[in-house]
C-alpha cells in the first residue's frame, strides 16, 4: 500500500478554520492583516473567532516545513526525463544507459551475486510505487519502444521492493532522491519470477548467467507494446 492510498483511507476531521482579514488604509497607503482562528464543532459549525497565537503559528510552520523538507531541490540530472516534485503528486522518470550493476540473488535461484552487463533501464516512480522498463540504445527519446525489464521481482513493469531498511533522504537533492530509489531496487535480493512470467525470450536464469561475462543480448527483450511517450506525464 503506498503513501497516497494510506492518506486517502484516513478519516480527516476538521478542527478549526483560519480566516485572514485585510485592511487597506487609502489615506496613507497602509495595508494591515488580521488572522483569527475559529474552532469547528462536531456538527461542522464554526465557533467564535479568537486571535491566532504565536505558538499556534509556530506549530503550523514547523509542520509545513517538515512536509516541504521532502521536496527535492538542486541540479536536475542529465538522465532525468520528467519530474513533478509537488507534494502529493510526486512523479519521476529517469534512465540509466547500458552498463554494469552489482546484483544480489536469493540462494534458491542458485545464481551467485556479482556484476552483470545490463541494457538501458528506465525508472518510473509515482505515488510511492516504482516501475522499470528496458530500452535499446544509449539514450531514450519519446518514440523509444519500451521492453520488459529482464529481471526477477518484476511483474509486468511493477517492482516488488519488499521491506527495505533504507531511509528516504531528508532535504534531498534530485540526485540523492534518484539514488535512493535505485538502491531500493538494486540492493534487494532477486528471488522470484514476477507473476510467474518469464520476462525474457530464453530462461531468465540462463540469460542472467550469460550476462555475467558477456554483453546483454538485445534479442532477449520482450516488447511492452508501448513507447516512452506513453508513460511521460
Amino acid at each position: 500500500m503506498n503513501e497516497l492510498t494510506q492518506n486517502i483511507q484516513k478519516m480527516m476531521v476538521p478542527e478549526a478554520a483560519i480566516i485572514a482579514y485585510k485592511y487597506e488604509d487609502r489615506r496613507n497607503s497602509n495595508t494591515r492583516y488580521f488572522i483569527e482562528l475559529r474552532p469547528i464543532g462536531k456538527s461542522g459549525q464554526m465557533g467564535a473567532g479568537i486571535p491566532v497565537t504565536y505558538e499556534f503559528m509556530n506549530t503550523l510552520l514547523e509542520s509545513y516545513t517538515e512536509e516541504m523538507s521532502e521536496i527535492p531541490a538542486g541540479r536536475v540530472p542529465e538522465n532525468m526525463l520528467a519530474c513533478n516534485p509537488r507534494k502529493g503528486q510526486e512523479e519521476y522518470i529517469w534512465y540509466n544507459p547500458p552498463g554494469k550493476r552489482q546484483m544480489f540473488f536469493h540462494k534458491d535461484l542458485n545464481i551467485q551475486d556479482g556484476i552483470f552487463n545490463l541494457p538501458g533501464i528506465i525508472y518510473h516512480v509515482k505515488n510511492g510505487s516504482m516501475d522499470v522498463f528496458a530500452f535499446k540504445g544509449k539514450r531514450p527519446v519519446e518514440t523509444t519502444p519500451l521492453f520488459r525489464a529482464p529481471f526477477f521481482n518484476v511483474t509486468g513493469s511493477s517492482i516488488c521492493l519488499g521491506s527495505s531498511s533504507l531511509e528516504k533522504p531528508q532535504n534531498p537533492t534530485f540526485l540523492s532522491l534518484l539514488g535512493y530509489w535505485e538502491k531500493r531496487f538494486w540492493l534487494t535480493e532477486f528471488s522470484h519470477l514476477g507473476g510467474n512470467v518469464n520476462p525474457t525470450v530464453s530462461n531468465l536464469v540462463i540469460v542472467t548467467e550469460n550476462i555475467r561475462n558477456n554483453p546483454f543480448d538485445m534479442n532477449e527483450l520482450k516488447p511492452m507494446n508501448k513507447k516512452l511517450k506513453d508513460i511521460l506525464p
